[in-house]
């Protein structure tokens, strides 16, 4: 067994915007001896940003007369074909190094390893595993850093230590294709992996200060969370993933359907960094009713605020207006009373609809009374019930809809026998709802009814 060890500098933190700037190959037999070196500076076709070039000290000026990736292509794929591709952060460089070969008709499919993960396995107790304060600490000289032939030379030496220090054979090990050691992120424990379940759920990554950077939901989380970091996908999402996420954390959920709920709260409370989907605001809507000095029921839209009593309650203005007259239609109320858009309801249907009101020619109790009756609808939107497996054999999940709104979800046992949706209230957990999660719900319920238990509107 041989080992090639890379590094490369590149014009960006993704292979699929970026290019290569630099790299640097040795290949190494399994005893360590280094058999052979490779080292050139590369033209990305790409400028360099400014910032890069400050760390790095490669120049647009220094890549313009160097070969393109095209021209050395044949070249690295015949010193990495058949070898364990070894990196500081390996699933970085194997991006770039796959996805340019890639580009020039050349298919690597390698083991790799990372002296990352293996640090931390066989040199455990260190404070930061960055290549330059490892090698400082267990006493390996790193010079020309940030340049490919000097991180290069550094990780040969530190990949030499760790074929010393692997007296049980924890490097074969991990190249055995039941390990995870060469997908995962550098920093996240296999254990954290190990723990995750076969079941429907959340999950949450987690950078270094502990902190949720990404939530995603799924029918098996196991299997989700191996397939972010097991396909060799060149985008930012994977990337940032590999960089930033130090450890996995999971909750079970007893349906796909609750995972999808669960997520869409948890990105609305935690704001997750790598969460691009449904990181969007929501004001509140809603109808309100007063009473105004000639003694009308007056019925109007406004926004939710603290302290406010709404009638009921939308995600969009609009669908608060449309409701709004739709009950003017239903219950025969005056457009003008109820703050409607006069172009919205022309003469001719204003006439069909008020019976005086807005000019005192129908008495405010004989007006009220539709209000009254428009009031007692909004009271009474659905309520209904999604009921499926639970995470235990002996429960059921729980998903309540009150009066046309997600309340809360839960587990309920398989004993209880569920009539009314009050009695369901004590056994769910509330739940801040937003739009998504509304309209999830009611599709699925008009998708799946056999899994829906409806209340009567007088419940």
């Amino acid at each position: 067994m041989q080992y090639a060890i890379v590094d490369i500098e590149t014009t960006g933190s993704y292979a699929a915007a970026s290019g290569i700037t630099e790299i640097s190959v040795q290949v190494l037999d399994a005893g360590g001896v280094v058999l052979e070196r490779f080292e050139t500076l590369v033209n990305p076709v790409h400028q360099i940003p400014g910032y890069i070039q400050a760390l790095t000290g490669i120049s647009n000026e220094m890549v313009a007369e160097a070969p393109l990736f095209e021209a050395i292509a044949e070249k690295v794929y015949a010193l990495l074909h058949d070898k364990v591709f070894v990196a500081h952060s390996v699933n970085f460089d194997y991006s770039f190094v796959k996805s340019q070969l890639q580009a020039c008709g050349y298919d690597l499919n390698a083991n790799k390893l990372c002296t990352v993960r293996l640090s931390r396995k066989l040199l455990p107790g260190y404070a930061s595993y960055s290549l330059g304060r490892l090698c400082e600490a267990v006493g390996i000289g790193h010079y020309n850093k940030h340049r490919a032939g000097g991180d290069t030379d550094a990780t040969v030496a530190l990949f030499q230590l760790l074929l010393e220090k692997d007296a049980e054979g924890y490097i074969t090990k991990s190249l055995k294709k039941t390990s995870r050691e060469q997908a995962l992120p550098p920093n996240v424990p296999k254990s954290d992996f190990d723990q995750l379940p076969y079941t429907p759920g959340v999950y949450y990554f987690h950078d270094d200060k502990g902190k949720v950077v990404y939530v995603g939901k799924a029918k098996n989380i196991r299997y989700r969370v191996s397939s972010h970091f097991s396909n060799n996908s060149t985008g930012r999402q994977r990337q940032h993933f590999m960089r930033y996420v130090y450890h996995i954390s999971y909750e079970e959920c007893g349906t796909e359907l609750m995972a999808a709920v669960k997520e869409s709260t948890e990105i609305k409370r935690l704001w997750p960094r790598f969460n691009a989907s449904q990181k969007k605001r929501e004001d509140l809507y809603g109808i309100i009713s007063y009473e105004d000095q000639n003694g009308y029921l007056r019925l109007g839209v406004d926004k939710m605020v603290r302290g406010k009593q709404l009638l009921n309650s939308f995600h969009h203005l609009e669908g608060a207006k449309a409701s709004l007259r739709q009950l003017v239609q239903d219950h025969q109320l005056c457009p003008r009373l109820c703050f409607i858009d006069e172009q919205l309801f022309d003469e001719t249907m204003h006439r069909l609809l008020c019976g005086g009101a807005c000019e005192k020619r129908e008495t405010p109790e004989r007006y009220n009374q539709r209000v009254l009756e428009a009031m007692r609808y909004l009271e009474n939107l659905p309520s209904f019930a999604i009921v499926d497996r639970g995470i235990h054999h002996d429960e059921r999940s729980c998903i309540l809809v009150w009066r046309g709104s997600f309340y809360g979800m839960g587990f309920i046992s398989g004993e209880v026998q569920i009539e009314r949706p009050e009695q369901l209230r004590e056994y769910v957990t509330p739940y801040k709802e937003n739009s998504t999660i509304t309209n999830m719900l009611f599709a699925y319920a008009k998708r799946y009814p056999s899994k829906i238990i409806q209340f009567d509107q007088a419940s």
